[in-house]
């Protein structure tokens, strides 16, 4: 059994420039895996809260894991949002608004005022439901109270993701979050990953990651306005 579980995992671990891409699944595997059977990432036993067989590599997000939450949430909330233009928070902000998501902003220093013409609450306790995506928009080290603060609420809101902007990585915080059954992507900004993932980045003349045959999918406004798959 060990012997065809080891067959198993080595034929799905999928490598990319001589390290793992994102993923490895396990299938029809007996027992968990065994540790040092892949990638030295496998030892550390993340595992992703939609199946507890795959074992989620926070270096390197498959492009499909990444897709699929932006095709699927429609809410976010931005913890740490700013009214300052020069700030990432904002542009990222008018981005996904643009995109129709909601967007909420959240910031201690605000409450009561409006970003964009959306109302500032307090903190993630003050935010009406419903809410798919915490975005944290803060130093690593205050990720994992933002975190906790998310599972404690995950359930009046219907939170289904926790994602940290660039630069902002806590292991801790998303093994507890992926232990409450909650999707983490790390170090990524859902602005450029969207625009990466729907080609329309590529109009600035950046490397989308990608290659493909097929035509956008366009949004109203142009040809220079894409859209991820079959999203509304």
């Amino acid at each position: 059994a060990q012997v065809r579980q080891l067959r198993e995992l080595t034929a799905i671990c999928r490598w990319r420039e001589g390290a793992w891409s994102g993923v490895a699944q396990v299938t029809r595997a007996v027992g968990p895996p065994m540790v040092g059977t892949c990638p030295s990432e496998l030892r550390h036993r993340d595992r992703s809260p939609l199946n507890p067989m795959i074992l989620m590599n926070h270096d390197a997000y498959d492009d499909a894991y990444i897709a699929g939450i932006l095709s699927r949430v429609r809410s976010f909330a931005f913890i740490g949002a700013s009214a300052n233009e020069s700030r990432p928070s904002y542009f990222a902000m008018k981005y996904l608004l643009a995109k129709g998501y909601t967007v909420v902003p959240v910031n201690l220093g605000h409450d009561g005022g409006a970003i964009l013409g959306q109302t500032v609450y307090k903190t993630l306790a003050d935010v009406p439901a419903p809410i798919d995506v915490v975005d944290v928009f803060r130093n690593s080290e205050a990720a994992l109270a933002i975190t906790r603060e998310a599972i404690a609420h995950k359930d009046r809101l219907g939170l289904s993701v926790v994602w940290m902007q660039l630069s902002v990585r806590n292991d801790v915080a998303a093994a507890e979050a992926e232990a409450a059954g909650i999707q983490v992507v790390m170090n990524r900004c859902p602005k450029i990953e969207y625009g990466r993932l729907s080609g329309e980045i590529g109009w600035a003349g950046y490397n989308t990651g990608s290659i493909s045959s097929k035509r956008p999918m366009l949004q109203p406004g142009g040809v220079q306005r894409h859209r991820i798959g079959t999203r509304e």
